[in-house]
């Protein structure tokens, strides 16, 4: 009965407390919200945040009312963490944010971002990923996914799995090996898990595999699980370097698989990574005593390798790499500066830098031509230890070619031939139908370059950090009194190699450049093709001319006092002595915000009263304009680095003093790789704001070109064509997530490809006149000629005024192009028509294509 009495009283007891206690919750919640909106308005975002932790951690249920306002402050509140290094803590803020809103798009770009801009590229494509896999219309993700796959899935990943012939000579022998006894298997850089499976489907009892790329190592779980052989091959996340027995794989495996290897064969670590496989991983080789079945025994596939060299012409080569114009835009190049490209540059090289660049030989611009015989320059066993050991401390051999043609030496073009076994083997020869490009080894140190049959070139060949470096020591020149005959080779005795070492490197240093006296600046690629790019600066030069006069006839001079002593103090803040005139014009200001190194600022100050100012940023880039300002006798007042005056990129764009505005503003509108370049239109609008009545944006305004073609050549490289190049495995649905829909960096003129249309105008942006823009349009484009619609290359005619155009698609051009690759080709006939819906938004372009058929349009 007692029971019975005090339980009502309890019950009460509870629901009060339980009132009271839901009023206290929605007190503290009203309050937190109240206080968050107030840390906003104030942009105290941190505190905002942390009352949004609580309210949403109080009551759930608020969490999409509360969404839009959470995800700003959690965007303010991590740029301010950001910028003051606090990187624990904006991880724990995204993952606090994720707990919470696990499937949010928009938290998932957002920490993408923040991990792409750190240089985690492999984390952030995880959360671009998912950012749009949970909502395929986000653009802001999907272009962030675009970018950073380029980045992690490199484009030569589709070639080699579209490379049948390549991925049946592994095959064979892998095949061959298992056949043989070795059947336990690990593969190297697995990269999709290719060769791993091809060793299970030969019979391989077990086989591991490692791969160093996060999104790779993710990449090949999924096509393994999707062929059904999760349960037969282990996948790894990490170097070889760090797989241990027993703790990874329990004892040494009999066989190594590995394609490791770039243009240049050993810059992927190749020869490294063996020496520790060897010596860790893979039982012993198997030695002549043993037979068949005699016990375990080690091998790799690849077993060997034969790299073969040739010197060549090519001025594509040679304007990338070096200064071949001796004036460009008035301005003399010729004295007291030593330029070239980081691969030509020995004062720069070490282990982590290449010593050379790649083109496919096939495809470059304006061909090339063979000015020696190919040459073997070495050979190297992978299933000899004692040889792999011995690489790097090779000595320098030096070889001696004759030359067997007339031209220009402009490099020397590498390649090897990949022997699997004994009966399998992959040439990446200039000449052959392959997924690979060649090793190129520019010459630049020579004074002359020129050649003709019985000149002998002296070719260095080095094995330092393990690298294969080639470099072109000197011309021995045919009318020289010099034996030929008694260049040293290897099987001559010490004395005399030593002997004829010593005369061969006497002449090697008559033929080369003393550079001691001259100033050294490394510039990339792309800027020493802009630098030899003579129409473009000449163009800059022409419109200079007719701003600056139509300047000068609209603004009167300013007087400016000249002393006794006939000196006049200028804007620049030094004395000029010895001036007779009595006024001097106020200065025109012209600032170039061009990305990398520009000459375009001395251009405009080598005309007069003007204050050039340049947003060059390396201090050896803006000690070489000083030279060439010496040398062309620009003085040093009538130039400035205006990065001096700025804290952030941000503010590049301001005015030059506070009573004065930009006669020109040079913008960089086209990215070298053929984009329009990030945030164009934004610096334009700033810039319109800062010029002088009359003043100029240059350029002025931007047309793209474009037109249809059918290019097989553009598939391969964008996607795995269905499941017959990759011998029947489930593997193109998975890699193909990563393709993207526009390739930069083409050489258009000679892509393999069928023009379909004409060109045709597609965008159209006035950075002088924004509202003469065309951003988003359609664009009807009719068919010339019968095919398959495979993709849209484009191009842009750059205007500085209405008179002067630069084009990008030119033989002088330092731009490459780019294409829109379609998803799914479209069959026309001629006198059909396209319309393509073109799109311009926040930096990224876009075109979609649908046909028209009797008047109806059928999307494609």
């Amino acid at each position: 009965m007692s029971n019975s009495s005090t339980r009502p009283r309890r019950i009460v007891r509870r629901r009060r407390n339980h009132v009271e206690g839901t009023a206290a919750r929605d007190a503290l919640i009203f309050s937190s919200l109240q206080s968050a909106q107030h840390c906003i308005e104030n942009q105290d975002y941190g505190t905002a945040y942390a009352h949004y932790l609580l309210v949403l951690s109080l009551a759930p249920e608020l969490k999409e009312t509360a969404k839009e306002s959470f995800r700003f402050t959690l965007v303010k509140w991590a740029d301010e963490l950001d910028a003051l290094s606090r990187i624990q803590d904006l991880f724990d803020c995204f993952e606090q944010a994720l707990e919470l809103f696990p499937d949010d798009e928009v938290i998932h770009n957002c920490m993408g971002e923040h991990l792409f801009r750190m240089g985690f590229r492999d984390e952030a494509a995880g959360y671009f990923h998912k950012a749009v896999k949970l909502n395929p219309d986000f653009a802001d993700a999907r272009e962030n996914f675009y970018r950073v796959a380029n980045w992690l899935v490199e484009r030569w990943h589709f070639l080699m799995l579209n490379d049948t012939q390549r991925n049946l000579a592994y095959q064979r022998a892998i095949q061959k090996a298992i056949q043989k006894g070795c059947n336990i298997v690990l593969d190297i850089g697995t990269g999709t898990g290719i060769l791993s499976m091809f060793a299970k489907m030969a019979g391989a009892c077990q086989v591991y595999a490692c791969e160093l790329s996060k999104t790779m190592y993710e990449l090949a779980k999924e096509v393994v699980s999707a062929n059904n052989m999760s349960s037969d091959i282990s996948i790894f996340y990490r170097k070889s370097f760090d797989l241990e027995i027993p703790k990874d794989i329990p004892e040494r495996v009999s066989l190594v698989v590995t394609e490791i290897v770039d243009a240049g064969l050993f810059g992927e670590g190749i020869v490294e990574t063996l020496i520790h496989a060897w010596r860790n991983l893979l039982h012993p080789p198997k030695t002549q005593e043993q037979g068949i079945g005699s016990g375990r025994f080690g091998r790799v596939i690849p077993a060997g390798a034969v790299v073969f060299g040739m010197a060549v012409e090519c001025p594509e080569i040679r304007r990338h790499h070096r200064v071949t114009e001796r004036e460009v835009g008035g301005l003399s190049l010729a004295e007291g500066l030593e330029m070239s490209s980081p691969v030509c540059n020995k004062s720069v090289s070490s282990s982590n830098e290449e010593p050379y660049t790649t083109e496919r030989m096939s495809r470059v611009p304006g061909g090339y031509r063979p000015l020696t015989q190919p040459f073997q320059a070495l050979t190297i066993d992978f299933n000899n230890l004692q040889e792999l050991v011995a690489f790097h401390q090779k000595s320098p051999c030096r070889l001696h070619l004759p030359v067997t043609d007339d031209g220009i030496l402009d490099a020397i073009v590498v390649w090897f031939v990949l022997h699997l076994d004994d009966e399998n083997s992959l040439s990446t020869g200039p000449g052959e139908e392959t997924c690979w490009e060649q090793a190129v080894y520019p010459v630049q140190d020579l004074i002359h370059c020129a050649v003709k049959p019985g000149d002998t070139l002296v070719v260095e060949v080095n094995c330092l950090d393990y690298y294969l470096r080639i470099f072109t020591v000197a011309v021995l020149r045919s009318e020289d009194a010099v034996d030929m005959e008694v260049i040293p080779n290897q099987e001559e005795d010490s004395k005399t190699v030593g002997c004829e070492a010593e005369l061969c490197s006497a002449l090697a240093n008559l033929q080369t450049r003393n550079s001691n006296k001259r100033k050294n600046c490394v510039l990339e690629t792309a800027e020493m093709a802009l630098l030899n790019n003579v129409p473009y600066h000449d163009s800059f030069k022409a419109v200079f001319n007719k701003i600056l006069s139509q300047l000068k006839q609209d603004s009167p001079s300013q007087a400016m006092d000249v002393d006794s002593n006939n000196t006049c103090e200028t804007d620049c803040g030094k004395k000029q002595v010895g001036l007779s005139l009595e006024k001097i014009p106020d200065p025109m200001y012209v600032l170039d915000v061009s990305e990398g190194f520009s000459i375009l600022p001395l251009i405009a100050a080598s005309m007069g009263s003007v204050k050039a100012y340049s947003s060059v940023e390396k201090q050896q880039h803006q000690a070489a304009l000083g030279t060439l300002a010496e040398v062309n006798n620009i003085p040093s007042c009538a130039t400035e680095f205006w990065l001096k005056h700025t804290s952030n990129d941000n503010s590049i764009l301001q005015r030059p003093a506070s009573d004065k505005l930009w006669s020109i503003v040079i913008l960089d509108v086209i990215d070298a790789c053929g984009l329009i370049r990030q945030e164009v239109l934004e610096k334009a609008a700033l810039s319109r704001c800062l010029l002088q009545s009359g003043g100029k944006i240059l350029p002025q305004r931007v047309v793209m070109y474009g037109m249809l073609v059918d290019s097989q050549t553009l598939l391969r490289e964008s996607s795995v064509q269905g499941t017959e190049p990759t011998l029947g495995l489930n593997i193109a649905p998975f890699i193909n997530q990563f393709k993207v829909p526009i390739h930069v960096c083409l050489d258009l003129i000679t892509l393999p490809c069928v023009h379909l249309s004409r060109p045709v105008e597609l965008l159209r942006l006035d950075l002088m006149n924004p509202h003469l823009s065309n951003y988003n349009r359609e664009v009807k484009v009719p068919v010339c000629s019968p095919g398959q619609v495979t993709a849209i290359p484009f191009w842009y005619e750059i205007f500085l005024d209405e008179e002067v155009s630069i084009c990008t698609f030119s033989k002088p051009s330092h731009w490459k192009q780019a294409a829109v690759v379609l998803d799914k080709a479209i069959q026309v006939q001629t006198g059909d028509e396209l319309v393509l819906d073109i799109q311009y938004e926040k930096s990224n372009f876009s075109a979609t294509v649908k046909m028209l058929t009797n008047n109806n349009e059928d999307n494609k």
